[in-house]
């Protein structure tokens, strides 16, 4: 029978790289393996044929005797599968094997991360505007400190599985391709314990509490995540730790009020000081400002202190503070301020200003 073309066979061009030469049999290989496709004997070949074309073009001093004479280049090694190798799902380490539900060749388990954990973490306005620095207490897994974490009695420390002789994996031969499965005696570990430790009774770990000092940076926002790489629950059997995230709540303050990068409050100011004018102290995170109010203010007039505001994240300057002055008027009058407000008023409607306004809104109002 005639043998196809070994790119066709792929479905890649003579120039393709080798990564696209295994990312073209890798599809191939999911697509007819034999443990997906039980019986289906068209398959078989087409995984073999696929199988065939990848182990010739995978190898570079093969693929240039194919590509320069053909089949007959490669003498025995082309056909029957004399140069296939049966181990060629190695090449793919856990991407086809997890996807068969099989281990990879080496059948040694890979190290497993512990659990992520999460903190809930309520600061101050100020402290989220001027950043702080912070201790929080969490609990979690502390590696047993009698076995070091590997569950076992000291003293017999860990068994060798004798199903699979440590490799963590068995091998089963299915026709001509050979795949390891994960032992299921150890769980692909290589080991088991056989006598546990008397602290932590196999677990490797034990509860306990953790003391930590998180750095919370200036202009953090309500509702940010904070992650602390390697402060999580421990791994198993000695594996890496699991990561912490931090999950930041900011307090309301009774003056300040935030918008962006921008610090907001409402300062009152008398009518006097509004009509005459005068300088008022501000209060700042860092300082007090005094504000010069120009004679005439209006109520509502909002002042900015530049470079008062909170701190960028991404380093790019502050926001200002934003002053908005109220004029209060007063409510509760001794007899005396009574009398001078009342001689202001005969005196402000003489005034052009005030006689022309009077004098637009009785024009409305007949």
């Amino acid at each position: 029978m005639t043998r196809r073309d070994y790119y066709e066979v792929l479905g890649i061009s003579r120039s393709a790289a080798p990564q696209e030469i295994k990312s073209a049999y890798r599809k191939l290989a999911i697509r007819y393996h034999p443990d997906k496709n039980t019986g289906d004997k068209a398959s078989e070949e087409k995984f073999k044929e696929a199988a065939e074309a990848y182990s010739v073009l995978s190898d570079t001093e093969k693929r240039a005797r194919y590509d320069q004479f053909g089949h007959a280049g490669l003498g025995s090694e082309s056909g029957g599968f004399q140069g296939f190798d049966p181990d060629i799902f190695s090449d793919f380490g856990d991407v086809i094997g997890d996807f068969f539900g099989f281990g990879g060749s080496t059948g040694q388990s890979r190290s497993r991360h512990g659990d992520d954990l999460r903190f809930d973490l309520t600061i101050s306005f100020k402290e989220a505007a001027l950043g702080v620095k912070t201790k929080i207490k969490i609990p979690r897994r502390e590696t047993c400190a009698n076995c070091k974490g590997i569950g076992a009695d000291p003293k017999s420390g860990l068994v060798t599985c004798s199903t699979c002789g440590g490799q963590g994996s068995v091998r089963h031969q299915q026709g001509f391709f050979t795949i390891a499965r994960t032992c299921s005696n150890c769980q692909g570990s290589g080991q088991f314990i056989e006598k546990a430790c008397s602290e932590c009774r196999g677990n490797g770990y034990l509860q306990n509490e953790k003391v930590l000092e998180i750095k919370i940076p200036a202009g953090i926002s309500d509702g940010a995540c904070l992650k602390v790489s390697r402060e999580g629950q421990a791994g198993p059997r000695n594996g890496p730790r699991g990561d912490l995230y931090v999950m930041i709540s900011i307090e309301e303050h009774p003056f300040f009020k935030r918008k962006d990068q921008h610090i907001f409050c409402t300062v009152p100011i008398t009518f006097s000081t509004a009509a005459l004018g005068g300088k008022i102290t501000v209060p700042t995170f860092e300082n007090k400002e005094q504000i010069k109010i120009p004679a005439g203010t209006q109520s509502d007039t909002v002042f900015r202190l530049k470079g008062r505001g909170i701190v960028n994240l991404n380093g790019r300057g502050k926001g200002d503070q934003l002053v908005q002055i109220i004029v209060v008027t007063p409510t509760k009058l001794t007899q005396e301020e009574t009398e001078l407000l009342k001689r202001l008023d005969a005196i402000s409607e003489k005034s052009k200003e005030a006689h022309s306004l009077f004098k637009k809104v009785r024009e409305m109002l007949d």
